[in-house]
Parts: C-alpha cells; sequence; structure tokens
C-alpha cells in the first residue's frame, strides 16, 4: 500500500480524567502510522493547538482524547471550524454516544435488548431526599445494580452494587465523575466488545473480544493493568453468538450515525440474548485495549487500519 502524502496529526493527552489512557493510545497509534510510512506530528491539546493547525494544516488529525472533551463533539466541532478533515464520527453522533442514557435510547428504538436504567441528576437526590430516592431504584429496577456516571469512559465511577447499603456510595463514587448518573441492571453474563470499522465500503464488525477480568469487574484498573484481564480473540462464541454479537455492534454503529470507527461492549446472558450497555466512538488503543486485539485477530495491521482510516476522511473532505 502506498505511504500516505501528507502530515497526520495524533491528538492526545488533553484534560479529562483518562488523560494518561488517551496518551497511550497515541503513542501508540503515532508509532504504528510510522511504521507503516506516515508522516506524525502528536500533540497535545492546549492553546497552541488551533494556531498551529490554522497556520499549518495538516492532511488530517487523528483525535484520540478520551473522556468528556475527546468524546462529547466539541473538539471535532472546532476541528469542521477549521475545516481540518479528522477521523471519526460527527459531533452530533458523538454527543448522542457519549451521553449513556440518550444513546441506550436510541438502540433500543432500532430493535437492540439494553438493560432497564434510570438516569438521574444529583440535583434530584438533594431536592426530593437520597435516601427517598434511592428506594424508589430499588423498588423499580431491583438488585443487582450498576451504577456508573452518564458520560464518562474507562469505568470511572463504575460500581457494580449487589445491596441495599452499597447505593449510597456507589452513587457518590459516580457523582465524582459527573452531574449525572445512570443506575441499570446488572446482567449477568459474558463480557464481550466489539469494535466496527468503516473504511469506505460500510460499516463492518471486527471479531468479538471477550474480557474476563481476575477481579470479576472490568473496572479501571481490570481495562489499563497489563495480565490483569484475560481477553479472548476470537471469543468463544458459537457461530451464532457470533453472528449477533456483530449484528447488534453495526446496528448500534449505524442507529447512532457514527463513522469510521467505533467499539460496542455488550454482555452475553445465559440465555444467549446480547444486552448493548454502551458504545465508544475514541475506544482505546493501548497495549492493553481490546480493538488493536481485534484488529490483530482480522488478520490486519494497526497501521494500515489507521492509514485507510486517514484516506477516508481525506477523500470526504474532498468531495
Amino acid at each position: 500500500m502506498d505511504a500516505l502524502n501528507g502530515r497526520i496529526v495524533v491528538l492526545a493527552g488533553g484534560l479529562s480524567h483518562e488523560r494518561d489512557v488517551s496518551l497511550r493510545s497515541g503513542r501508540r497509534v503515532a508509532e504504528a502510522l510510522r511504521d507503516a510510512g506516515a508522516e506524525v506530528d502528536e500533540r497535545d491539546v492546549d492553546a497552541s493547538l488551533l494556531p498551529a493547525l490554522r497556520d499549518d494544516p495538516p492532511m488530517c488529525v487523528l483525535p484520540l482524547l478520551h473522556g468528556e472533551t475527546g468524546e462529547d463533539g466539541a473538539l471535532r466541532e472546532v476541528l469542521e471550524l477549521l475545516g481540518v478533515p479528522y477521523v471519526g464520527s460527527e459531533p452530533a453522533a458523538c454527543r448522542a454516544a457519549f451521553d449513556k442514557p440518550v444513546a441506550k435510547a436510541v438502540v433500543a428504538r432500532a430493535g437492540l435488548h439494553t438493560p432497564p436504567s434510570v438516569a438521574l441528576p444529583h440535583e434530584t437526590f438533594r431536592e426530593l431526599g437520597a435516601a427517598a430516592v434511592m428506594d424508589a431504584i430499588i423498588a423499580a429496577v431491583g438488585l443487582p445494580l450498576i451504577v456508573k456516571p452518564a458520560k464518562s469512559g474507562s469505568a470511572l465511577g463504575f460500581t457494580v452494587v449487589r445491596e441495599t447499603d452499597a447505593l449510597p456510595g456507589a452513587m457518590v463514587g459516580a457523582f465524582a465523575y459527573g452531574d449525572t448518573a445512570l443506575v441499570e441492571k446488572f446482567v449477568e453474563g459474558a463480557e464481550v466488545a466489539v469494535p466496527v470499522l468503516d473504511t469506505g465500503d460500510g460499516p463492518t464488525a471486527l471479531p468479538a473480544v471477550s474480557i474476563e477480568p481476575d477481579g470479576g469487574v472490568y473496572d479501571y484498573t481490570a481495562r489499563y493493568t497489563a495480565g490483569s484481564t484475560e481477553f479472548v480473540v476470537p471469543a468463544k462464541l458459537s457461530d451464532e453468538l457470533a453472528a449477533e454479537c456483530a449484528r447488534v455492534a453495526v446496528t448500534a454503529h449505524q442507529a447512532l450515525g457514527l463513522r469510521d470507527i467505533s467499539r460496542s461492549d455488550l454482555i452475553i446472558d445465559a440465555e444467549g440474548t446480547v444486552w448493548f450497555l454502551e458504545v465508544n466512538v475514541a475506544p482505546g488503543l493501548t497495549e492493553t485495549s481490546t480493538v488493536p486485539l481485534s484488529v490483530q485477530a482480522a488478520g490486519l495491521e494497526l497501521g494500515e487500519l489507521m492509514t485507510d482510516l486517514v484516506r477516508t476522511a481525506v477523500g470526504r473532505s474532498s468531495r
């Protein structure tokens, strides 16, 4: 494959709680792109970024920012204002996908299964009384529960609640990362991650990755500490279940209007039902992330794949 004739800016870092993960993703992708023959400039997000992009426009920007600053669409809005091509979903689609309650509602309308849940702002607890609200949650949704911020990633502020007494602490943990908490019915089953890629021929699911954390919970430590989680790819699924996981991930990608790359997190229960949990528009690409494992299992090279996505973005902007 011919090398790209132009400079790619890999954006990583930012000021979110997931800065370290973003930097690790950026370093890995930049190295993979250079190995594929691309000219790469790694940049953080600071006051010098926009003047640099305006004065010396790159061929394409590859945003690898995790968390709200990188996944809520705001940065991509600015890139569009500058007229700079970028890899990834458009701002409106990012906003919908990053807001977990909104994403769940969209995919449910598309016919996918997603666990029952309620999204509650911190103000609701303060105004109505935390105890009364939590009693209502447990009565309506039942135990066990998952509590997590409505807008966050990397399982920050994520807690499994199996007993009533644990719910207050879980809510406090979620509110530490955002103003709204998503309280969701816990679905027991096998957790899988399914990347979806589209380099111009329509979205295609890559092999599912099964996730088996040592501690039983795929939290921040389990995600980014080498050796703390066992990943199996392709996941040990029947052909029918593997096809269903792929269908769910592609349907979520399309229903939310995403493009280029996404990763859906799913649970398969004992009856074989595939439940959609959430989707990520800027999935981690670190050495312990699921997407690179899936890319390798598909027989692809990360650097060549990213150059394909850059070509798609550049071609899109030239039309």
